[in-house]
């Protein structure tokens, strides 16, 4: 993957795509087994349980306590594990705009969650960037 120089954005641009479902973010605490039909997004073991993204809809359907108010734009661009910078142009340029994010980087692409009531303005400055 080619970056610009300064930014670490890949060139061509971020090719941001929005998912039309919102999401929400919830933790599976230890020793309570894996809940039947999560089918999650995402996942992440840490010391208080297995951090899940997933379909707020369905966190709130198998009654899980989570935190709902989501977008999840995917950076379209392919982005190497060893890139540098990417996450962090992306993260300043949101910011710039008091919008937060977390991002979450995977093998092929970066997802970055977004408030819901602000993902259409978050689209414009990925876009931008």
């Amino acid at each position: 993957m080619t970056t610009g120089k300064q930014t670490g954005v890949p060139e061509g641009g971020l090719q941001p795509m929005l998912a039309e479902e919102e999401h929400g973010f919830a933790t599976i605490p230890i020793g309570q087994g894996w809940p039947q039909g999560l089918v999650p997004v995402a996942t992440f073991a840490e010391a208080e349980g297995a951090s899940v993204i997933a379909l707020a809809e369905l966190l709130k359907g198998l009654d899980i306590p989570h935190q709902s108010g989501w977008a999840k734009i995917t950076i379209g661009a392919n982005s190497a594990l060893e890139s540098v910078g990417l996450s962090a142009a992306i993260a300043t340029a949101l910011a710039e705009k008091e919008i937060s994010s977390n991002i979450v980087a995977a093998y092929h692409h970066d997802h970055v969650f977004v408030p819901w009531d602000r993902r259409d303005e978050a689209m414009d400055v990925l876009r931008n960037l």
